[in-house]
């Protein structure tokens, strides 16, 4: 049989690192990955705060990274992971295909952007694409984030609402983010109206719909 240049195998196997809260699921991908004859599995994390050193520890050649996970989500790890390790390429691999994920991947410095209900066989040529500098998306997800556009929220007005995302007050905001109270409520008051929502408890949670926070 004929090989794709996205098959070609590594005369060595491919290191990955594994990013991913959820302990089973974790574990699972880690077995599957690993009977990959040309792969294999060097470090395993549960927290994105817990990525870099990993990488810088153990020098994987692709880093499998969720987007929500603690400490620091997969799309600020792979921002770092780009600074810091930037011979390890990315691969966003998540439940949550939205949009404005994909973008901030991207931004990230993401070689791709994968959700997790494809089949392992798609993942692991995924993984041999995004080593030779390819750059893979899901087509349904890429279509989807034309359509969309890019965010209408800027960094600052993004900082406010992740601030203010569990019942924090104006005050609590202001003291976090080292800003003014009015100011905060600028930022508010332009982040609901850019979302199209009542109030700021409603526009938390459409930007993080969208993949914006």
């Amino acid at each position: 049989m004929n090989e794709t240049p996205g098959d070609r195998r590594p005369a060595k196997p491919i290191r990955l690192l594994l990013a991913e809260d959820q302990q089973m699921m974790r574990g699972a991908l880690a077995l599957l990955l690993g009977m990959e004859d040309d792969m294999e599995v060097v470090a395993q994390v549960a927290a994105g705060d817990a990525v870099v050193d990993a990488a810088l520890t153990h020098r994987p050649d692709v880093a499998l990274l969720d987007i929500e996970l603690p400490g620091m989500s997969g799309l600020d790890a792979a921002a770092e992971l780009r600074e810091q390790v930037p011979d390890c390429r990315v691969l966003i691999l998540t439940t949550f295909g939205r949009p404005g994920y994909l973008r901030r991947a991207m931004e990230a410095g993401a070689g791709g952007f994968l959700v997790k209900d494809g089949p392992v066989e798609e993942l692991a040529a995924a993984i041999r694409r995004v080593l030779t500098g390819e750059t893979v998306v899901d087509p349904v997800l890429a279509a989807a984030a034309l359509s969309a556009g890019p965010s209408p929220l800027t960094a600052r007005e993004c900082d406010v609402l992740r601030a203010s995302a569990d019942g924090a007050t104006v005050a609590d905001v202001a003291a976090k983010l080292h800003l003014s109270e009015s100011t905060v409520r600028n930022y508010l008051s332009a982040a609901i109206g850019k979302t199209g929502t009542r109030n700021r408890t409603e526009a938390v949670r459409e930007a993080r719909h969208q993949g914006w926070l």
